[in-house]
């Protein structure tokens, strides 16, 4: 059974920062490139960054230059974190795993509540 489990969200202050971790299972998670995703009350969803297999990595803009993704194939991990956080990225942020970079992302965890307050 696959299952992506989010970590490491709370309560935050603004200008502060985050690290959230996601773990995975049930799958070959090394052949997975993996991402983060979030969605804010009354938005869409918005992915936030990226990581393929190689270990390259593409942010959102809105997030470029002070947010770090990164992943341990080791222990099944994806981790991502975020500095400088504003009211505005108050949101649920799920990680999610696609086979290929555009395949579709085709596993989700259930998210992890970030607020910025």
């Amino acid at each position: 059974q696959v299952q992506l489990v989010e970590s490491g969200g709370g309560l935050v202050q603004p200008g502060g920062s985050l690290r959230l971790s996601c773990a995975a299972s049930g799958y070959t998670y090394s052949s997975y490139c993996m991402a983060w995703f979030r969605q804010a009350p009354g938005k869409e969803r918005e992915g936030v960054a990226s990581i393929d297999h190689e270990g390259v990595t593409t942010y959102a803009d809105s997030v470029k230059g002070r947010s770090t993704i990164s992943r341990d194939n080791a222990k099944n991990t994806v981790t991502l974190r975020m500095d400088s956080l504003a009211f505005d990225e108050t949101g649920l942020y799920f990680c999610a795993a696609e086979r290929w970079v555009g395949s579709g992302y085709v596993y989700w965890g259930q998210g992890t509540q970030v607020t910025v307050s």
